[in-house]
């Protein structure tokens, strides 16, 4: 039996035109080392900085007030409130207190603020082990200074707890390349001299 023939998708030849017309932007994912230089507020860099990521940890965890409001242009819009759950001792030799989370929704604020420069973008996704743990939060993508981090949290277990500190998310860093300068660069590095 021979081997599994793949054909482009049918939008690829779309896709590399949109690219050489500089409508599509290249994206460099940057190495943890890298992004970690534009995180501040890491409490143990040693543990937090991996190959291709950062991790981010739990500062404080809020419970939402009842009510926000959300309206087409603005004008009514009010954000919900927020009520800080306070962390307990699991025993009483931990150094590091506990949050109990019931199955709802939360706020999180994170130990770590990011700072980019204008030709990147930070994409922040849910830590493997707090999926394995029954909760998520939606992936974010941000640009410029964010500080403190805010992630809404969704519990979708009966009982979550989370410990001061835990490592919550994943910062991926991207430096988004001006199309237009990587195509002159790349035609002038592949371009003959002329011939006289």
């Amino acid at each position: 039996m021979t081997g599994l023939l793949l054909s482009p998708h049918p939008d690829a030849a779309i896709v590399d035109a949109l690219k050489g017309l500089g409508y599509i932007r290249f994206m460099q994912l940057l190495p943890g080392k890298e992004a970690a230089e534009h995180i501040e507020g890491m409490i143990h860099p040693k543990y937090q900085v991996h190959g291709f990521s950062v991790h981010l940890t739990v500062k404080k965890i809020y419970a939402p007030d009842p009510s926000g409001k959300l309206d087409f242009g603005g004008g009514e819009y009010t954000p919900a409130g927020r009520v800080e759950i306070a962390p307990v001792p699991m025993r009483p030799e931990d150094k590091y207190l506990w949050w109990s989370l019931d199955k709802d929704s939360y706020f999180v604020e994170c130990n770590e603020t990011i700072s980019l420069e204008t030709d990147q973008i930070a994409m922040i996704e849910p830590e493997d082990r707090l999926l394995r743990a029954g909760a998520w939060h939606a992936p974010l993508s941000i640009r410029g200074k964010v500080g403190p981090v805010e992630l809404l949290l969704t519990v979708g277990v009966l009982q979550l707890r989370v410990k001061e500190n835990a490592r919550i998310a994943r910062v991926r860093l991207f430096r988004i390349e001006d199309t237009a300068k990587s195509i002159k660069a790349a035609r002038k590095r592949t371009s003959r001299p002329k011939r006289s």
